[in-house]
């Protein structure tokens, strides 16, 4: 393949991926009339459309995401051998992609960079906030952190949390306006406040566990996030019942601001996990992230 060839494949897979020509432009250090002219002599060789277009955005049409899907593994493999070039450095460096959902970016990932990046000023790390399960081949991540039984088995997967303790949690005013749920199937008379994973993979279903039995519900109410702090406040606002993790919530519950229901069926979930593809020769700086990162009981 010619390098100008390479060049404008590369160029696709960094628009694809910011869906926007400013900033993919930016990211590409090239102007943004440059990038066009690029999709557009690309599309012409191949003589298939890419991409398609609107005045706010850009989005890869189907053969556009099979040709992304076809590009990711190859283009992660070549960062990745790029990366290995660090390696001769004195001190690690490089950029560390990651996915993960809100909760573990704040109580996990930025308290253990916290304290490893002031030592090594060379490593870069970008964690995106995601609840829709990223491909992180696809998507050109170098690791993602989920909840251990979320994590694909392909992956390797490194536990790096506890097991997470989840709350129902209501305030008092909701809960004097209506009876609290005694048993998970009740819910649906309730007003609950969802948390959207993705457009593809709708709301979160709520998992229960008593006695060896498992329950999934489904719940409605007025308003749904996909951030847990906007559920949070909601709730606090009486707007009705919300699935949370037990230490965002227990401040709430010392002063009385939340009351827990549903207590007994509320099961701690595997803790959160960081996961990479298993053909991934990690470098010196993501393997000084993975040994921060590792969970020591």
């Amino acid at each position: 393949m010619r390098r100008e060839e390479m060049a404008d494949l590369t160029a696709f897979a960094v628009l694809a991926e910011e869906r926007n020509f400013t900033r993919a432009a930016a990211k590409l250090g090239m102007t943004q009339s440059a990038l066009s002219q690029i999709m557009r002599r690309l599309e012409d060789r191949l003589g298939i459309r890419l991409l398609t277009r609107t005045t706010r955005s850009v989005a890869p049409t189907e053969a556009g995401e099979q040709l992304l899907q076809t590009l990711a593994p190859a283009l992660s493999e070549l960062d990745a051998k790029l990366a290995t070039l660090s390696e001769l450095r004195e001190k690690p460096a490089g950029t560390i992609r990651i996915t993960s959902v809100e909760h573990a970016a704040r109580t996990i990932l930025y308290p253990a960079l916290r304290q490893l990046l002031p030592e090594y000023p060379d490593i870069k790390v970008e964690i995106t906030a995601d609840y829709g399960l990223s491909d992180i081949v696809a998507d050109r991540f170098d690791a993602g952190v989920r909840l251990g039984e979320d994590v694909d088995k392909d992956m390797i997967a490194l536990r790096i949390a506890p097991d997470l303790a989840i709350a129902i949690v209501g305030s008092p005013a909701y809960l004097e306006r209506n009876p609290p749920p005694s048993v998970p199937q009740e819910l649906v008379r309730h007003r609950c406040i969802n948390l959207r994973l993705s457009p593809s993979r709708g709301f979160y279903i709520w998992n229960f566990e008593k006695d060896g039995r498992a329950l999934k519900v489904r719940v409605e109410g007025q308003l749904a996030f996909n951030t847990i702090d906007m559920i949070l406040e909601a709730a606090l606002d009486g707007f009705g019942l919300a699935h949370l993790p037990l230490d965002q919530v227990e401040q709430y519950l010392a002063s009385g601001q939340l009351v827990r229901v549903l207590e007994d069926w509320s099961r701690p979930f595997p803790g959160y996990h960081l996961y990479y593809p298993s053909r991934r020769q990690p470098t010196s700086a993501f393997a000084l992230l993975i040994d921060t990162l590792r969970y020591r009981t």
